[in-house]
């Protein structure tokens, strides 16, 4: 099975600086968003160090289980992250979200800490395959929010777990046999908060109507429009976003 993939971060319209990173490795079958918060430059310095270490770790282990060894190459990235962080006063309290993909045979597997999310586009539909750590799902979770009333919750970025924080962090790890003709989507809030699930398929759609004949070409236009079109309406945060397409 093949995979075609592009990527774009983008420091969208109203930040000084973008605090995201991303990072695709087509022949390792690893692409990975980072959403970094926090400190003088921290954000910045966090969502770099992740998407550097993960990887580079991930890449060395990748004989062990697959679920483990990105589990372990997540946690070891916040070590690395906290451990700096406690080293310089003006970088205390940094972190970074992480949503990571590692395709390996037919079956995909997800690594996420907050709410940068992993999506599946199947027949014109769209499923978050990943589950956010926020304040606000934490409510959905106890059903004191629906999702109308969580899009207007003035605390709906607060994080209740990141990458870097924390001296022990809990990662998620989900995995998803994968078919011909799927499409995967991750990105941070600055996509998902600002277009719409509706409009997000509608995009991919557009350019990618039928994924056995999409090109690098046709994925690239996909990934500028997303976030042309987050950048259209508003472009409050930094926007990063990767499109993969397996053939």
């Amino acid at each position: 099975m093949g995979l075609i993939s592009s990527g774009l971060t983008d420091i969208g319209q109203k930040r000084k600086t973008n605090q995201d990173s991303i990072y695709l490795n087509p022949e390792k079958n690893i692409f990975i968003v980072a959403d970094g918060m926090g400190g003088h430059n921290g954000g910045d310095i966090a969502s770099q160090m992740a998407v550097e270490l993960i990887p580079n770790h991930l890449i060395q282990i990748l004989d062990q289980e697959p679920k483990e060894a990105f589990s372990s190459s997540v946690v070891y990235a916040n070590n690395e992250i906290k451990k700096k962080s406690d080293q310089d006063q003006l970088l205390q309290g940094m972190g970074t979200t992480v949503v990571g993909f590692y395709f390996k045979g037919d079956t995909l597997y997800i690594s996420n800490v907050g709410d940068s999310r992993a999506y599946l586009v199947n027949r014109n539909k769209l499923f978050q395959l990943s589950r956010d750590h926020s304040l606000v799902q934490e409510k959905l979770n106890l059903g004191i929010y629906n999702r109308e009333q969580a899009a207007n919750d003035p605390q709906k970025n607060v994080l209740v777990r990141t990458v870097g924080f924390e001296a022990d962090v809990e990662v998620d790890i989900f995995s998803y046999k994968v078919s011909k003709g799927d499409i995967f989507l991750s990105c941070s809030d600055g996509l998902h908060g600002k277009v719409s699930d509706a409009d997000i398929v509608y995009i991919i759609n557009k350019y990618i109507p039928d994924p056995a004949k999409a090109t690098a070409e046709t994925v690239q236009q996909t990934v500028t429009t997303l976030v042309a079109q987050a950048n259209a309406n508003g472009g409050n945060d930094n926007i990063s976003v990767i499109v993969v397409v397996a053939q």
